[in-house]
């Protein structure tokens, strides 16, 4: 496995990687890797044939107050992680070359980043979709895999990949969430037991969503009443946003008559918690 820092370094590895025909995987992360990052890792590593991740904590996806300073980092443990699962190359760049002194250029994908997380936090997706597109220009990859965790996320770079015409295939992964049900998440460590314990309400409220609407409920005041109530019952929680939008372009729903995604947004003590649910209607 290879551990590449400069960016000129990496787009030429990449130029020559596709001269010789190979098919190039990636998956961009901001480190601190648990299984959900891997399990990524593993599906690029089936779609290509040589597999790229990078390691770089954004700081344009952060807001002012946010946790940049302080949002795990972990190296070493982060390399053997990506080298346990095959990873051909780590890419690690700086932030003085990613994004150096009178840097001004901004990618802003419109409508779908205005509502669910976009509310709260009005420049994340401005900063993601920056970041992504430039990795895409140095990685250069034909495939790039995300979760379905981060869902905003994931119709974010969608929408930029047609609109810029990018020639990259994104595919998004199901959640992997821990044993109680947690979304597995690099901030799941800023979590006490007691918070950790009340976080177990998110996914519950979600699966009960999805139990209302398989019984037949399609009305999302209902269904969004019942998920708020099992969630505001844990006291040390506060809703952000709870809704139930169309997943192509992230608008309110009132009926669920198409495919839907029930997605939140929580505070648990500092920690600020995502996660969400696709409802697919019977064929």
């Amino acid at each position: 496995m290879r551990v590449i820092t400069p960016i000129k370094e990496m787009q030429e590895i990449s130029e020559k990687l596709r001269r010789e025909g190979k098919i190039i995987s990636f998956v961009p992360t901001m480190g601190y890797l648990h299984q959900g990052h891997l399990s990524l890792m593993e599906e690029g590593k089936k779609r290509g044939d040589i597999l790229v991740i990078s390691i770089f904590v954004n700081p344009t996806q952060f807001g002012r107050g946010e946790d940049y300073a302080v949002y795990p980092r972990d190296l070493e443990r982060d390399k053997r992680l990506a080298e346990s699962v095959g990873v051909d190359i780590v890419f690690t760049p700086s932030e003085s070359e990613m994004y150096p002194k009178a840097y001004q250029t901004y990618v802003q994908v419109e409508e779908v980043t205005k509502n669910l997380c976009g509310i709260s936090r009005p420049t994340h997706f401005r900063g993601v979709a920056t970041v992504v597109a430039k990795l895409f220009n140095i990685v250069k990859p034909h495939i790039s895999i995300f979760g379905e965790k981060d869902f905003q996320q994931l119709v974010t770079i969608r929408q930029m990949v047609r609109d810029l015409h990018y020639d990259i295939e994104i595919v998004g992964m199901p959640t992997c969430r821990e044993e109680d049900g947690i979304a597995m998440s690099s901030r799941n460590t800023y979590l006490n037991p007691e918070e950790k314990k009340a976080a177990l309400s998110l996914y519950r409220s979600l699966k009960r969503a999805s139990a209302l609407f398989l019984s037949g409920e399609n009305k999302a005041e209902t269904i969004l009443r019942e998920v708020r109530n099992i969630i505001e019952a844990e006291k040390i929680i506060t809703v952000d946003y709870i809704k139930i939008c169309d997943t192509g372009h992230l608008q309110d729903l009132d009926i669920v008559d198409r495919e839907a995604v029930v997605a939140l947004a929580v505070r648990i003590g500092k920690t600020r918690l995502i996660d969400n649910l696709v409802l697919k209607p019977a064929r």
